[in-house]
Formats: structure tokens, C-alpha cells, sequence
């Protein structure tokens, strides 16, 4: 048994009457990858937030390196070698990249001789660990898997030998997540330990030496990862069986829901994200969109859901027209039974200031359940919320609580209660599992299919190709800002992963 590199003994910690961690034992050996897995809300972030310093624990100890350490703050954390990789990144978006590094950790008394330095020491930690980018690139202009690497730069420039990474690829590709591993596994060969919180079991399978299994609070079960199976950490996770995969019957399409015709986008810059895009949505089906993100997904649901114009082309909704190439009322088009499931749930889809309460109804809020004459009625409101925490199981079941308190799951969770529960006639959903765990993944799923049962039109985008190839009735594949092939449900993951590549199968086999 290698020597720990983290010890916590007896961790507990409460949020008024929510127990987020109960006696929590955890040992993670120097120089390994450690996994931890558990459903949303079961006290993983939690966890790891008290050895980083943004939380202190209610009791309990915590050992670094076999030395008493104690963490008040996340400068008490880096000063004993402990960096973190935030689910949603902790970066200035108007900086640079080397501005980022070094904010907060200056050693000069003048601030070019401190990115002098810096910029040395950066240069060097991207040649040992793999971590390429331009240190004066501006960070909004970068993709979110380089400004990952940047959060994961800013750790290793402040000293750290233990690094936790919380949900890394959930806004990654999948080319992106294989490049993040190869990362990963060159910082474990230089004697790096890593934390990993991740939902993404196959992931946990292919990167990490021993998993710890969290459920309500405590870890119920530790385990080397090449003795155990997904299905095994399935079930420790949510208590029963998992089903991991999608089980559903034939598609009986029928009538046009959503009518797409040449339809054009260009983004600020002037340009063209989405190409002369033609298909149509069916009620009784769902029809998914693969393809590598920044190939035109984004953009071409926006335009649907009337947050972004087009430069040309028609949308038909029931057979009547979506104004897309001019100002449209998202409102309008709710009220016209078109729903939206927006991609970033942070910066679309939620208030994070709100209640969860207020969330549940945040663009349904003049329907008159939710009114008592000319004013919002409260008591129906948190009704509302209540009803909607137990159909999708949202934790903790407070509708008061701000949803920045919800873990990012069951904020995923508000968001498609609120949509999904106004039985819209078409559903527009970007990545709905992002973030979220098996078994509530395995529960989205099921209720996609049974609006697809129920005559309702589904488009659905995702980066999961497991995804897309398991739901969809229909595999329209994007390239380029095109529609570059259409497959079936059994197209292989090869096949499809050529045209996300732009390149046609036979061309590749000839």
C-alpha cells in the first residue's frame, strides 16, 4: 500500500437541516488517480470543497501527506499542494491566459518582472505535461476544453501535488476528454494524485486506479477499478439495478411538427455557423443532431428556439411560420407549444440567484395556475416546485433554497421539470444529461421516450454519441455548420464518427 497522500477522518457537514457528508472515511494513496462517483447530491463536491477550503467541516480531521492539516481557506489548500478544477471554471474572461496563471499568486514587487517568470514557468509546464496554449490568448476566445487546461495550468503553476477535478469533461468533446486522460495519465507517471468526480462510469473505468462509491452522505463502498464493472458502481450509486440501457419500442411517426428549409446562421463576426440546413421533425420521433460542438448545433437550436435570428431560410411550427430572420418572441413560440431545453443551464436556462421555486416557472409565469388575479400566488408557486422535486427527484426537496445551492444535476433536473411538464407538441433539448448522474440519466431518458410515445416531436443535440445513437429514431450528423449524411439508429459509432470527422465511409474505405 503506497504511502496517503489524503486522509479524512470522520468528515460530517450540515446545511441547516441537509446532511451533505456523514462520517466520511476516505484514504487516497500518493501517485494514484482516485475516482468518485456517486448520484446529484450525494455529497461529492461537498466533499472535496472542505479539503479545498471553501467549506469547513463540522467535525472531523484531515490529513495531508501523514501531517494534521488544517484548511480554513482555499490559500491553506494550495499552500499544502492541493489545487482544484471547478465544474464551471474560475477564470476572468477578458484576460489572458498567462494574466490567469499568475492572478492572485504575484511574487514580485513588479507585475511584468512577476509575468516575466511566469511566463517561463508556463512554458515549461506545457512541454513536461502536454498542456499547449497560446499564454496571450484572451480566454472567452478560447474553447472550453483549452480553458480547462488553463484551470489545470493555474493548479501545477501554484506548487500542486494533489489535484481534484470535479465533472472534467462535462463540457467536453469526446475528442477533448481523450486528450484531458492523456494529460492525466502523464501527471500520475510524475508522481501527481488526482481526485476525480465525474457521473461518466465508462470514464471512471478507462482513468482511474480505485473508485469510492458515494451515496446519501457516506461512501458506501471503495473499490480497485479493474475488479469491479459499470453495472457493479450502477448499483452502488442509486441502491437498486440501473438500467444502462435505453429500452424502447419502434417509432410510429406521424404528421410534420418542425419544419427546418435552408435555413442560414452567421454568428458577430459575420460567420456562417449553419449552412443552407434542410430536415423535418415528425411527431412520435426523435430526431438527434451528432456532431463535434462548434460544428453549428448550438446555434441552429437557438434560431428554433427564437434567441438568435438567421440570415435566411423558413421554420414551420405546426405549419405556421417561426419569424427567425427577424426579432421572435421565445414567449410566443412556448405559448405555440414549442419547449427548449437550452445547453448551458448556467447562463440560459436559470436564474442561479432565484429560487428554485421561481425557476420551476420562469417563462410559464403568466399562465394562471400560477396567478391570483394580477399577482403571482405563492402557495401554488412552491406547490408547484414541490410536486415537480418529486416527479424528477430533485435534491434536496426545498423549493425555497437558491438553485446556485442545487448541485449541477439536479439543476439540470429544474430545468427539464419546468419544460417537460407543459407537454409541449415539440421539444427542442440540448445535451439533456449533461452533468447528471446514472440514474437520473436513465430517468430523462425514459421520459424522452415517453413523449416521443405520446405523439410529441423531439430534437435532440448532444456531444454523447452513446446518447444521440440510443434515443434518436433519426441521426442527422453536422459538419462544418452542415447536415453532412442522415442515418439510422443502428448505424455504427465508426460510421458516425467519420462524418462528425467530415469524411464520408466509403471515401475512408477507398
Amino acid at each position: 500500500m503506497a504511502e496517503a497522500a489524503i486522509e479524512l477522518i470522520g468528515i460530517d457537514k450540515s446545511f441547516g437541516a441537509v446532511r451533505a457528508n456523514r462520517d466520511i472515511n476516505l484514504d487516497i494513496e500518493r501517485g494514484t488517480i482516485r475516482g468518485i462517483v456517486g448520484e446529484n447530491g450525494a455529497g461529492k463536491s461537498t466533499l472535496m470543497s472542505i479539503l479545498y477550503g471553501f467549506y469547513q467541516a463540522d467535525s472531523g480531521d484531515i490529513r495531508v501527506n501523514g501531517m494534521p492539516a488544517v484548511i480554513r481557506a482555499p490559500n491553506d489548500a494550495i499552500a499544502l499542494g492541493i489545487g482544484m478544477v471547478h465544474q464551471h471554471f474560475m477564470l476572468v474572461e477578458n484576460f489572458t491566459v498567462l494574466e490567469n496563471v499568475i492572478l492572485g499568486a504575484e511574487t514580485e514587487a513588479l507585475l511584468k518582472t512577476s509575468i516575466a517568470r511566469a511566463r517561463s514557468e508556463l512554458e515549461r509546464l506545457e512541454r513536461e505535461y502536454g498542456l499547449e496554449v497560446d499564454p496571450d490568448a484572451i480566454i472567452e476566445e478560447l474553447p472550453v476544453g483549452l480553458q480547462q487546461r488553463v484551470e489545470i495550468l493555474k493548479a501545477l503553476y501554484r506548487g500542486a501535488e494533489i489535484l481534484i477535478l470535479d465533472e472534467p469533461t462535462g463540457v467536453l468533446t469526446p475528442p477533448e476528454a481523450d486528450h484531458l486522460f492523456r494529460i492525466l495519465r502523464q501527471l500520475k507517471e510524475q508522481g501527481k494524485t488526482i481526485v476525480l468526480i465525474t457521473h461518466k462510469l465508462r470514464e471512471i473505468m478507462a482513468i482511474t486506479d480505485t473508485v469510492s462509491v458515494m451515496r446519501q452522505g457516506t461512501i458506501v463502498a471503495t473499490r480497485e477499478t479493474a475488479k469491479t464493472t459499470v453495472e457493479e458502481l450502477a448499483e452502488l450509486m442509486v441502491g437498486r439495478r440501473v438500467l444502462l440501457r435505453v429500452d424502447k419500442g419502434a417509432a410510429n411517426p406521424g404528421a410534420v411538427k418542425l419544419s427546418l428549409r435552408n435555413l442560414t446562421i452567421r454568428d458577430s463576426r459575420g460567420v456562417t455557423m449553419v449552412d443552407d440546413v434542410s430536415f423535418d421533425v415528425r411527431g412520435g420521433e426523435i430526431v438527434g443532431i451528432a456532431g463535434v460542438a462548434g460544428n453549428g448545433q448550438s446555434e441552429l437550436i437557438e434560431a428554433i428556439a427564437g434567441i438568435r435570428p438567421a440570415v435566411s431560410g423558413t421554420v414551420m411550427l405546426d405549419g405556421r411560420p417561426i419569424h427567425v430572420t427577424s426579432i421572435c418572441d421565445p414567449g410566443e413560440l412556448r405559448d405555440r407549444g414549442l419547449a427548449h431545453v437550452p445547453e448551458d443551464r448556467h447562463h440560459v436556462g436559470l436564474v442561479l440567484a432565484f429560487e428554485q421555486s421561481e425557476n420551476c416557472i420562469l417563462g410559464y409565469h403568466d399562465q394562471k395556475q400560477y396567478l391570483k388575479g394580477p399577482f403571482l400566488d405563492g402557495d401554488a408557486i412552491i406547490a408547484d416546485a414541490r410536486t415537480k422535486s418529486r416527479l424528477y427527484d430533485i435534491r434536496p426537496s426545498n423549493p425555497r433554497l437558491r438553485t446556485a445551492n442545487f448541485s449541477g444535476g439536479n439543476q439540470q433536473k429544474i430545468v427539464l421539470a419546468r419544460e417537460m411538464e407543459q407537454d409541449p407538441g415539440v421539444l427542442v433539448v440540448g445535451q439533456p444529461t449533461r452533468g447528471v448522474d446514472v440514474g437520473a440519466i436513465e430517468f430523462i431518458h425514459r421520459r424522452l421516450i415517453d413523449m416521443r410515445d405520446r405523439g410529441k416531436a423531439v430534437l435532440l443535440i448532444s456531444v454523447e454519441l452513446d446518447e444521440i445513437r440510443s434515443l434518436s429514431d433519426r441521426i442527422l450528423v453536422m459538419f462544418g455548420g452542415r447536415v453532412v449524411g442522415e442515418r439510422g439508429p443502428d448505424a455504427s459509432e465508426g460510421e458516425l464518427g467519420l462524418l462528425m470527422a467530415g469524411v464520408e465511409p466509403r471515401d475512408a474505405a477507398a
